[in-house]
């Protein structure tokens, strides 16, 4: 069997920069094993698949190891393939997904995804997590992820996390932010627990981040940046109980596989 393969670097108005997604448009759902392996081929963050429905596509995203219930960054480059080779009159796209519906819209030059807030709540310090980073954050949240503040973008520069140690707490992956230099404010991604130890620029982290910076800094609309590696440029705003999560991709790779 042929496949399509796309690979798109999402959050990134350039090549090499944003995050790396691998997306393949099915005709119609092929086995979890298959997919699977076929993420743990590619080696990047995520995988997605999407399959048409009678609605429009329904979405599914693999790691190298595991499927993950929300993905920002392979969604946005998936639409990417629909607007850019599947059907280029479309302006807007819903995909159909575990965490409910996702729609992408074309915004001038930004693909904008609208996606659920994962509100954080404040918890007790886990000197484990501090251990894990190398350093104490000034504030500690969760939602879906340990949401860790610090105090300046300096410090969340300068982080050298232990991942086998934060491979072991009880989460699904670990954000970190402060207030930014240039921009509203600044994260990093961590989840080895799913075979990411640092994922480069997070869509689903800002469903978490938008709601707490909007909060904190009394307003709605947002300009964040991922400083990872690779490093992302998004745009947030929060619409309610839903996050608008704008950003660039740059298509880098389309081919096929043999599989």
């Amino acid at each position: 069997m042929q496949l399509p393969l796309y690979h798109i670097d999402a959050f990134s108005a350039n090549a090499f920069g944003g995050n790396p997604a691998a997306v393949c448009p099915l005709p119609s759902w092929i086995d979890d094993r298959l997919m699977q392996s076929i993420a743990a081929e590619n080696n990047l963050a995520e995988t997605a698949f999407f399959a048409p429905t009678s609605a429009g596509y329904d979405i599914r995203w693999f790691t190298p190891t595991d499927e993950v219930e929300l993905c920002g960054h392979a969604t946005l480059a998936s639409a990417h393939v629909i607007f850019e080779h599947l059907n280029r009159g479309l302006q807007s796209v819903t995909f159909g997904s575990k965490s409910g519906p996702l729609r992408v819209d074309r915004r001038a030059d930004l693909l904008v995804l609208d996606f659920p807030a994962l509100v954080p709540a404040p918890r007790a310090p886990m000197p484990e997590l501090a251990a894990a980073l190398g350093a104490k954050p000034v504030e500690m949240l969760e939602a879906k992820s340990l949401l860790a503040v610090f105090a300046s973008e300096r410090d969340v520069l300068s982080l050298k996390p232990d991942f086998d140690a934060m491979r072991r707490l009880d989460t699904f992956g670990v954000i970190v932010t402060a207030p930014g230099v240039s921009v509203d404010f600044v994260s990093r991604f961590f989840a080895p627990r799913v075979g990411v130890p640092e994922d480069p620029a997070t869509g689903s982290a800002h469903c978490t981040l938008t709601p707490y910076w909007a909060a904190r800094l009394g307003k709605h609309t947002l300009h964040a940046r991922q400083v990872s590696a690779r490093g992302g440029e998004l745009f947030c705003e929060l619409a309610g109980d839903r996050v608008k999560i704008g950003g660039h991709v740059t298509p880098y790779l389309a081919g096929s596989i043999d599989v």
